[in-house]
């Protein structure tokens, strides 16, 4: 046999032998079954490890937004772990995101996006506790919200908000986002305004207890003042003076629903408007 030939055979010797030490033999039920088990335990620890990762990037990516509404916050309670950035998005109106300067977290500084008509308001939340805040124009009549950061605490828990109504913290947290006008908590921390959850409130919520599940004041207004309207029209044939007074009323409240003049005024100017009808109608 050649040189070549030898070296051959050694070389398919020599790999046999890498071969089977890297494998257990066929007839091994002992080695077949470690062997398995650690390539099973490696996967499983790949995969937990590849899965543990990808969720805390998407949680560290993840903006949980606010959408401020015709009078309304919607998540009015939502629960955020420290260090999230929460973006306060404007969908209707004129509005503002602004903290309760004694209902937030010591230590905390108070927000205030002030009052914008249009796009968006980030604040990104450090300190943990609980933490209240209103619309500017429509605080009066209880445009509210509460976020709980890591776990509720503050001066916000010791007593009832001064304006409208939240949920309770507890609800906050076990549930994560309370959407606005969501019966699911009804101890809700209460000062008696008008932006109800589907309690006493004259508001209760999108899909509440308000008239069609409109989401504002104004909309309610809205339809009360359609009907009025309507009945006007029946008893006065719709005179030119009931025609200018009934275009006044929707401008009016059109206004009102979009945040431009605040509550004392559009019920000074309505006031104003039935008290020419009935000079008119005497």
């Amino acid at each position: 046999m050649g040189t070549n030939d030898k070296f051959g055979v050694s070389h398919v010797r020599s790999l046999r032998t890498s071969i089977a030490r890297s494998y257990p033999p066929k007839n091994d039920p002992d080695n077949m079954t470690h062997h398995s088990r650690r390539q099973f335990l490696g996967i499983v620890g790949a995969s937990a490890v590849a899965s543990t990762g990808f969720a805390q990037s998407a949680n560290a990516q993840e903006t949980p937004i606010v959408e401020m509404g015709n009078n309304y916050f919607d998540p009015i309670g939502l629960r955020v772990d420290p260090g999230t950035t929460v973006q306060f998005e404007l969908a209707a109106g004129a509005h503002s995101a602004t903290a309760y300067a004694d209902r937030i977290p010591e230590g905390a500084s108070a927000f205030d996006s002030g009052t914008i008509s249009d796009g968006s308001f980030e604040y990104t939340f450090e300190t943990p506790g609980t933490y209240d805040y209103y619309c500017i124009p429509h605080k009066s009549i209880g445009m509210v919200g509460r976020i709980v950061v890591g776990s509720p605490g503050g001066p916000a828990e010791e007593d009832s908000i001064p304006d409208g109504e939240v949920p309770s913290s507890e609800a906050i947290v076990d549930q994560g986002t309370v959407a606005y006008g969501s019966s699911s908590d009804g101890s809700g921390n209460t000062g008696g305004g008008m932006m109800g959850r589907g309690g006493s409130g004259m508001m209760s919520g999108r899909n509440g207890g308000g008239v069609g599940g409109l989401p504002a004041v104004g909309g309610v207004l809205g339809m009360l003042g359609v009907l009025g309207g309507g009945l006007y029209w029946l008893g006065n044939q719709k005179s030119p003076q009931s025609t200018t007074d009934d275009s006044a009323r929707k401008t009016l409240q059109n206004r009102y629903a979009r945040g431009e003049i605040d509550e004392e005024e559009y019920r000074r100017r309505r006031e104003r408007l039935d008290a020419t009808d009935e000079d008119i109608s005497n």
